[in-house]
């Protein structure tokens, strides 16, 4: 037994010396790698280290040679306390604020112990986290910074509030190193001056937080109406979040709700840093979906204008510059009278929006110079039912008839006259790849035989068409281009979309546009462009800008302009429509005013004026639903536009419509406009000066045989069988045909044969048996007979009526063979005619060889029977100065 034992000790004894033996050896092995692994790390820290030292000794270098340099050229830190404030006012004509981008009482300090804390927290989590902790710039941060140079602003920024300190007081906001390091240097030269609080309340005084406001407590007061001791934690989160970018995030910016992504993730970074519990955020963002704002109208006059001129300004001076330049913008704007214009807008809006009208714009311009003295975008700025901010002033629709005085214009340069008769009748429009056009007058009535002035006064449409397919659409599309109304440039898309129906308002035109436009009726054929800026200074009183009010470039000669001018104040020449006493009539006033309704009742225009102001009115719906009713001359525009142009013209005398040299009167027949004849009743009419009417083709009055009843002949007139009766020829070539069909003409036949009246029946057969049916008649329309100073440009339009068929209608200049037709139209562009007395002649043959002709003599820039002077004549013999001085 005791051996087994001492052989168990011995086994063991045996055993515990090889364990140790062995765990020595792995001691030695491990201790080898180890001295190894070590060597290896020594050789790269020492090679790390090398590299490390030589950056260190160059970046010491740098910093000793550069450092120095740039601190010489750094601005005092004590200049980031700001002495006096800048900031830019836009004020009307006589120096009324209309905003002000930052005035001085408004950029009210305050410490930091008026601050709530709630705002200070959320300050620092949304712009500076590490705020009290890092020594006035963040590394990680400088380098996201730094790392934006080269990422073209995708990386995010790491400013801290002393550096954005820094930058918004003593340096531009350029990006380059160089600014860089002295926004390093200047932050940690402050941050050695200054306290962190003191450092924060700075920052709170200076920040932007968007218009007006420049600071807490001018923000505070801007936003909320309060002091910023009352803010409470959603009102803190909404203003740290705002200095950004306060353009995009202001509640009264362009993107009104953009400030509340902003806010919750200015809440977001306050819960995650601590400062406030997830409840806290989550009963905030409750409150932010139904946070209010002051109006904006309480510091914001005028809004949608000063919107329009800050847009101006930052066009030509940058944001910065408007912002915080320190600009005072002196504007045309005549605050008393935007005013009263703004409350006309929204009472009558009111007034009628049991008739679907949900809103209203206006503006008034100077007529001569082009002055903005009144812009209402809409009838509320702040109203919260619909876009209020949209400025409609500057938004596109369509204009309805308020667009016929520009066609009526073209018409005029082309030679036609106040008198020229056109046939209101059921008419059709051929379109190519489409059903006819087939317009309707607005009230569902026909007049038959009509000139333009009464076409024009009452708006009938018919005329209006048939007026755009006799002078050309791209020709009233360039007449309205060159007046002003950019939006009508006739571009080949436009000229696709709109075709004839632009006489009614197919295009779409803006508000501000077409008022300018009709100025140039008011301004004697002249286009001044709206003005709405006068002067600009800079904070010194440096005049950097001041407009000079010029009387304009003429887009229209002054006979033209009058001639709309005329039309339009007539107040008998709309008497059929919108009666004698309608709004648009003004005692003792000359106005010129035009209304406008598109046929889906989607927008009401009245526009005119006097040579003193023009206004122009709009009425609809933003979201371009159709009125339920609306009566031109009665409600909707009228009523707003009579009240504002009073209101513009209290304390102005009357002033008329000039009378140019180039413009004469002659009496016209009442129905056909041509030359009064054969005691037919008449009135007078104003022409340019070589458009006077000739010869009357349509209003006739004829012999007829006593037996018969049919055309006398010259027997029964020999022999005094005859009577004189009154009759009507009315005859209409058609433009715009493609196949050959006089559609316009077919539309009179058809009005002629559902009228009774025996005058519109003229007979056509000779007594005896013979027929008239078998002339060969021909006329011209225009230039007429005896024209005198006609431009080198003009329309040839005439008619050639052939009972047995037209066979060759042959146009000869100066005997000069020009142009053969074989139908109608019978019309050409003559160009570049020279200047003096012209022959033109229509030499027409029919199926049977009967010809004949007719010639009128005209002037081209000289009158008509101007004769050149004699070479050979003689010159008279000078009396000598003695008998001068006798004389």
């Amino acid at each position: 037994m005791v051996d087994k034992i001492l052989k168990k000790l011995r086994l063991k004894k045996t055993n515990d010396w090889r364990t140790r033996r062995y765990k020595n050896r792995d001691r030695r092995t491990a201790s080898s790698v180890s001295s190894r692994i070590d060597s290896l790390k020594s050789k790269k820290m020492a090679k790390y280290a090398k590299f490390v030292f030589i950056g260190v000794v160059i970046l010491s270098i740098g910093l000793i040679v550069v450092f120095p340099l740039l601190a010489t050229t750094l601005p005092s830190p004590d200049e980031v306390v700001r002495r006096e404030g800048f900031s830019t006012k836009i004020v009307d004509r006589n120096g009324e604020v209309l905003y002000d981008i930052y005035e001085e009482e408004r950029r009210t300090p305050v410490d930091i112990d008026q601050i709530p804390e709630h705002l200070k927290q959320a300050v620092v989590a949304i712009e500076d986290k590490n705020f009290y902790k890092h020594s006035g710039f963040d590394p990680v941060g400088m380098i996201r910074g730094i790392s934006r140079l080269f990422t073209q602003g995708r990386a995010q920024g790491g400013s801290t509030l002393t550096q954005q300190l820094v930058k918004n007081r003593l340096l531009s906001s350029e990006r380059t190193i160089t600014r860089k390091i002295k926004e390093f240097l200047l932050a940690t030269q402050i941050e050695n001056r200054f306290s962190k609080d003191e450092i924060l309340q700075m920052y709170l005084n200076e920040a932007p937080y968007g218009g007006t406001a420049w600071g807490v407590e001018a923000a505070a007061e801007t936003y909320f109406g309060k002091n910023v001791s009352d803010l409470n934690l959603v009102e803190s989160a909404f203003l740290a979040g705002l200095p950004q970018r306060p353009s995009v995030y202001s509640p009264y910016s362009n993107t009104p709700e953009a400030y509340i992504g902003r806010t919750q993730e200015v809440l977001r970074r306050m819960r995650e840093d601590g400062y406030i519990s997830r409840e806290q955020e989550e009963a905030a963002r409750d409150e932010l979906n139904n946070l209010e704002f002051q109006d904006r109208s309480a510091s914001f006059k005028a809004p949608h204008f000063v919107q329009y001129v800050q847009q101006i300004l930052e066009e030509r001076y940058g944001e910065r510059i408007v912002e915080q330049g320190g600009l005072r913008v002196t504007t045309t704007l005549d605050l008393k009278l935007q005013q009263k214009a703004q409350e006309i807008v929204a009472d009558e809006i009111e007034e009628v929006s049991y008739m679907g009208i949900g809103n209203g714009a206006a503006i008034v311009l100077d007529a001569k110079t082009g002055e903005i003295l009144a812009m209402v975008g809409s009838k509320d700025f702040n109203a919260p039912d619909y876009d209020g901010q949209v400025n409609v002033t500057l938004a596109q629709r369509q204009p309805g008839s308020s667009i016929k005085p520009i066609v009526y214009a073209t018409a005029f340069k082309k030679g036609y006259t106040a008198s020229t008769m056109v046939m209101d009748v059921p008419t059709k429009f051929p379109v190519t790849g489409q059903p006819d056009y087939e317009p309707v007058n607005y009230d569902g009535t026909y007049r038959g035989p009509i000139q333009l002035r009464y076409a024009l006064g009452n708006s009938i449409n018919v005329p209006a068409v048939k007026l755009v397919a006799m002078v050309g659409v791209k020709d009233a599309l360039e007449t309205a281009y060159e007046m002003g109304i950019d939006s009508l440039e006739p571009t080949d898309d436009l000229l696709r979309r709109v075709g004839l129906s632009m006489a009614l308002g197919g295009g779409e035109v803006r508000l501000i546009e077409l008022t300018s436009a009709y100025g140039v009726f008011m301004n004697n054929g002249k286009k001044v462009a709206p003005v709405a800026i006068l002067k600009v200074e800079d904070s010194n009183g440096k005049v950097l800008e001041e407009t000079e009010l010029k009387e304009g470039k003429e887009v229209l000669k002054p006979e033209y302009a009058f001639l709309i001018a005329d039309i339009l104040s007539d107040n008998s020449a709309r008497s059929a429509v919108f009666g004698t006493n309608s709004l648009l009539h003004i005692p003792g006033r000359d106005v010129a005013v035009k209304t406008g309704t598109t046929n889906d009742k989607r927008d009401n225009w009245t526009v005119g004026g006097t040579p003193q102001v023009v206004v122009g009115v709009w009425v609809g719906n933003n979201d371009n639903s159709p009125m339920k009713q609306v009566a031109s001359g009665v409600s909707g525009a009228s009523p707003i536009w009579r009240e504002i142009l009073l209101a513009a013209l209290e304390g102005k005398p009357n002033e008329s419509f000039t009378v140019p040299d180039g413009i004469v009167t002659a009496t016209v027949d009442s129905v056909s406009g041509y030359r009064a004849h054969d005691d037919f009743p008449s009135r007078s009419e104003y022409f340019v000066k070589g458009t006077e009417p000739g010869e009357d083709p349509i209003h006739l009055k004829l012999k007829i045989c006593k037996s018969e009843g049919k055309l006398a002949t010259d027997g029964d007139i020999a022999s005094g069988n005859y009577e004189e009766k009154e009759y009507f020829k009315f005859i209409e070539e058609d433009p715009v045909s493609q196949d050959g069909i006089n559609r316009w003409q077919e539309g009179i036949n058809a009005w002629i044969s559902a009228n009774d009246d025996p005058k519109y029946h003229p007979p056509t057969e000779m007594c005896g048996g013979g027929s008239d049916n078998n002339q060969l008649n021909i006329d011209f329309d225009n230039p007429k007979d005896q024209s005198s100073n006609l431009e080198s440009f003009f329309e040839i339009r005439f008619r050639a009526d052939a009972g047995r068929g037209l066979k060759l209608a042959e146009l000869y200049i100066d005997d000069k063979k020009i142009r053969s037709f074989t139908g109608p139209p019978f019309i050409y562009q003559a160009k570049n005619i020279e200047k003096g007395v012209h022959k033109i002649k229509i030499v027409a043959r029919d199926n049977e060889d009967k010809q004949s002709e007719k010639t009128i003599t005209i002037g081209v820039g000289v009158p008509w029977d101007y004769k050149e002077p004699d070479p050979t004549a003689t010159p008279s013999v000078a009396p000598s100065p003695t008998a001068q001085a006798n004389e």
